[in-house]
């Protein structure tokens, strides 16, 4: 039984416009596709509840609960999932507020906007373990120059667009970052 393992290289594949990691042996594609980012904006009362990453990156910087999609799972039960995670938060979702494509790190993310499924719960919602700290801010409360990335800016905008009222079509990456390619300043 040999115990070495498959070779890849990049090379354009027959039939390909880009270069893609290829067996060299059996001529296999082992095709590297973005990564999915779901999360929510959860509102209550006008405030909306921010975590403060307890991990990295962006370690003490401020973000919705939003994070990797797993396999098996839709994009709500995902966004649902990460608000537990983060936020020991159970929402109800409202549907699709935004999505982005993040093009400098392969990512594309749905957010929604979402309530507190039980907002009179004691409490209805706490630090989870990738959270450090989770509170509601108040518009004028939300500290801005700690957001963890710019989709965290750019989703909170469009939550303030929209309030309350129907979603319509979700918005998109910003006139000026239509390719999402522009990192966070100063990070």
């Amino acid at each position: 039984m040999s115990t070495e393992m498959a070779r890849f290289t990049r090379r354009i594949p027959a039939g390909e416009d880009r270069e893609r990691l290829t067996c060299d042996e059996c001529g296999f594609v082992a095709y590297e596709n973005p990564k999915i980012v779901v999360g929510s904006v959860v509102v209550e009362q006008g405030r909306v509840l921010l975590c403060r990453r307890a991990i990295e990156p962006r370690r003490g910087f401020w973000t919705i609960p939003a994070g990797y999609m797993e396999l098996g799972e839709t994009v709500q039960e995902g966004a649902l999932r990460e608000a537990r995670e983060e936020a020991c938060a159970a929402l109800a979702l409202d549907g699709i507020l935004a999505v982005y494509s993040i093009a400098r790190i392969g990512q594309v993310q749905v957010m929604f906007r979402a309530r507190l499924l039980h907002p009179e719960a004691e409490p209805a919602f706490a630090a989870g373990p990738e959270s450090l700290e989770v509170r509601l801010f108040g518009w004028e409360e939300i500290p801005w120059a700690e957001l963890a990335f710019p989709s965290v800016h750019w989703v909170l905008e469009a939550w303030r667009a929209v309030g309350d009222g129907p979603l319509g079509a979700p918005q998109g990456n910003p006139p000026a970052d239509r390719r999402g390619v522009q990192p966070l300043a100063g990070a």
